[in-house]
């Protein structure tokens, strides 16, 4: 895309080492971890795993870490793996791990042993000077010496919950991250810049696109004007291909009986997520946190026939979700959010042909914002699951044959279905590498059995339907948070707050300036008149901070010739046209929703 091109550092692309990249990491995670011990006396440990991009580990100091410290603990780290390099593994048993623990008052890592299910390996991995040695509960893998080139930097502070639980002790988390030389370090640290660049909390800020009140609770959005705009435009491009694919709408309620959701089986299985119960009519209501009970009983009104089938009913209902405030995050990680939901019942005959057009819509949406993806088979869950192994098996199937009738390869991500069915995920890769799951399509045989749901086939005789879960956007608010950030908040022009700004000269061309401004919003676009008295220059400056695809720049020439004087956002170039090809050029832009400016 032309409006926001930089080079994705992903570690994908990293060079080689003797060992994976991960297991660095999580060596380096250990030796950040000695060296705050060395400066920090009493310091207990949490977890200290490898993570996408880097690694991080949990403490519990006996004084508050600040980041002036992280330069103190980074050249201890230094020390420590020139001074005793070597690695070494250690199996104990429960007796020796217990004890060991029990002698340096590590009483995070005692909670973890009770953790291991029986008949696991306790492995410890130990390093630093003889005598002195530093030691961690962990499964590894690690490397084998500290002596081989690496590069590291500690990045940042954080609070973190003991096992991410809010009612657990808060820990301070320090984050870092490794490369095998020194130049990738250098990539990944412009990398990260533009990754805060692109936040799209700070980018929220700047463009005036949404905020959240602690008066109104965490996780709760307000979509302010400008992505008002954005969003209703991809409402608008949901609901015509939806129309197409003949899907129809339907709303349902916020809150239900909880009755309902026991037997949808969210209570049991996705309970912890469910707001608390509230008392109606001395009855236990609840928020919903999905959609698909509701469609449920829509179908059940009346009878069905199979004649009726394939039925596709499509819902932009908001949903409720209690996420803990530790992991809300901006509108990515959020407590109420409109889901892109559609349901579809039909024969096992019709399964696979419209699994196959769920397939294909998502391919339409991804490309036209410009992803690239990757589709994961989720299979059964080891727990927290509903349905026998027969119906799990022909779900998968039929997901699979699917995928393989439209070429469509599917990697494999065991036990990652949800509770009620198999499904296919969808991870969309950004401008920076990135991967997100947005899309689903999940196969489920349980729900219409739980809720007794049938149709009238052919025979006369009742038969269940089949019911296919899907999200296209997978929520509003996470998928407008990720193309802010895809982004960096440069719309295309078919979905930007403001299409184009208006800029005469001086005031006395303003009244030419109009005569634009009205053309251009009898075609639809959305302008930003700037045709009050004040500098040229200024306006200009204001249009490009607000990230505005194109300006119109008019004096006394533009007027006199019926032209307008261009300059793109991305661009300090000027063009001079005739107004008319400026509005077949823009018209071409918005109707072929291109994700350039041309």
């Amino acid at each position: 895309m032309a409006d926001q091109e930089i080079a994705p550092a992903q570690d994908a692309g990293a060079r080689s080492g003797p060992y994976p990249l991960s297991t660095l990491r999580h060596s380096v995670a250990h030796l950040l971890a000695s060296a705050v011990q060395n400066l920090h006396p009493g310091v207990r440990f949490g977890f200290g795993p490898s993570i996408e991009h880097g690694f991080y580990y949990d403490f519990d100091v006996p004084e508050p870490l600040t980041d002036k410290d992280l330069a103190r603990i980074e050249k201890e780290m230094r020390r420590l793996a020139k001074k005793s390099p070597e690695i070494r593994r250690e199996v104990k048993t429960l007796e020796e791990a217990v004890a060991h623990l029990q002698g340096q008052n590590q009483t995070y890592k005692l909670e973890a042993v009770g953790l291991i299910p029986e008949g696991e390996e306790l492995t410890f991995y130990f390093h630093g000077p003889e005598g002195k040695e530093w030691s961690d509960l962990c499964e590894g893998p690690h490397i084998d010496t500290f002596k081989i080139p690496f590069a590291f930097k500690l990045l940042s502070l954080a609070g973190a919950y003991w096992r991410g639980d809010e009612k657990n002790p808060m820990m301070q988390r320090i984050y870092g991250t490794a490369f095998w030389t020194k130049e990738e370090l250098a990539d990944h640290m412009v990398w990260l810049e533009e990754v805060k660049r692109r936040d799209h909390r700070r980018l929220a800020s700047e463009l005036d696109l949404f905020s959240t009140h602690p008066e109104a609770g965490a996780g709760f959005v307000f979509w302010h004007p400008n992505l008002s705009i954005v969003r209703r435009c991809l409402e608008e491009l949901w609901w015509e291909q939806h129309d197409k694919d003949g899907y129809e709408p339907v709303y349902t309620p916020h809150v239900s009986r909880e009755e309902l959701f026991a037997v949808s089986g969210h209570l049991a299985n996705y309970g912890d997520m469910m707001y608390a119960p509230m008392d109606l009519d001395n009855l236990p209501y609840r928020v919903k946190p999905m959609n698909c009970p509701g469609h449920v009983l829509i179908y059940k009104n009346r009878g069905r026939s199979y004649r009726e089938l394939p039925l596709r009913w499509a819902e932009l209902g908001t949903v409720y979700r209690y996420e803990r405030s530790g992991v809300v995050h901006g509108m990515l990680r959020v407590r109420g959010f409109t889901q892109d939901d559609a349901h579809i019942f039909c024969t096992a005959e019709q399964l696979s042909d419209e699994i196959a057009k769920v397939c294909r819509m998502v391919d339409f949406f991804m490309t036209t914002f410009g992803f690239e993806y990757t589709a994961y088979l989720a299979t059964k869950p080891k727990e927290k699951t509903i349905g026998g192994d027969d119906i799990w098996d022909e779900a998968t199937k039929a997901l699979q044959d699917a995928a393989d009738s439209i070429d469509l390869k599917l990697e494999m991500d065991e036990g990652g279905g949800a509770f009620y069915g198999p499904k296919i995920d969808y991870k969309i890769k950004d401008a920076l590498g990135r991967e997100w799951q947005n899309s689903t399509i999940q196969c489920d045989f349980n729900l219409p059995e739980r809720f007794d749901m049938t149709y009238t086939n052919a025979e006369g005789k009742p038969e269940r339907p089949i019911m296919v879960h899907r999200a296209i956007l997978g929520s509003l608010e996470r998928f407008a948070g990720v193309l802010i950030e895809h982004y960096g908040g440069r719309f295309p022009l078919w979905c930007s707050p403001k299409q184009v700004a208006v800029i005469p000269i001086r005031e006395d061309h303003a009244p030419y300036a109009r005569t634009l401004v009205d053309r251009l919003r009898g075609e639809r676009f959305r302008v930003d008149a700037m045709l009050e008295a004040g500098h040229m220059n200024k306006k200009i400056k204001t249009a490009q901070k607000a990230q505005v695809p194109f300006m119109l720049i008019v004096g006394e020439r533009e007027a006199e010739e019926g032209t307008v004087t261009i300059r793109r956002r991305d661009s300090r170039d000027q063009e001079t046209i005739p107004f008319e090809d400026f509005v077949a050029r823009i018209r071409g832009l918005r109707d072929s929703r291109a994700t350039d400016l041309g």
